[in-house]
């Protein structure tokens, strides 16, 4: 499927990340929201999730949130995505966040994920999948 320019623009998936984008501690042990990510399907809705960071390993990736908003709305094919730290700095998705996107729909392999330095679809950042 072919998107607009509109649906897979990187300012406006940038400008609504950071719009969540809200580092805070939840409790002595627990922050959020230090990174925050946006993404838009292929109908051309947003989703947008932040980060939660706590020491035993059950915290999870912006990227997580926002796929996880996605499916609850019912949608599971991503045109494209993007996360980001306060300073702005754009980040890659983690390995964990590259198979989730294409377990949740095979399709997401021509995902645009943005990067620093500019663009690359999933099927270039996850050339083999976990079967």
């Amino acid at each position: 499927m072919e998107y607009n320019r509109f649906m897979i623009n990187k300012e406006i998936l940038l400008t609504e990340a950071l719009s969540v984008l809200n580092p805070r501690d939840l409790s002595e042990d627990a922050s959020c929201a230090s990174v925050a990510a946006a993404l838009v399907t292929d109908r051309g809705n947003i989703y947008k999730g932040v980060c939660i960071d706590v020491p035993c390993s059950l915290g999870f990736c912006a990227e997580y949130s926002a796929i996880a908003s996605m499916l609850t709305a019912g949608e599971s094919r991503i045109a494209a995505i993007i996360a980001v730290t306060e300073n702005e700095r754009i980040l890659p998705p983690c390995g964990r966040c590259r198979e989730l996107m294409y377990q949740v729909n095979h399709e997401n392999m021509d995902t645009v994920v943005f990067l620093s330095d500019g663009s690359r679809t999933l099927k270039e950042l996850l050339p083999e999948v976990w079967n």
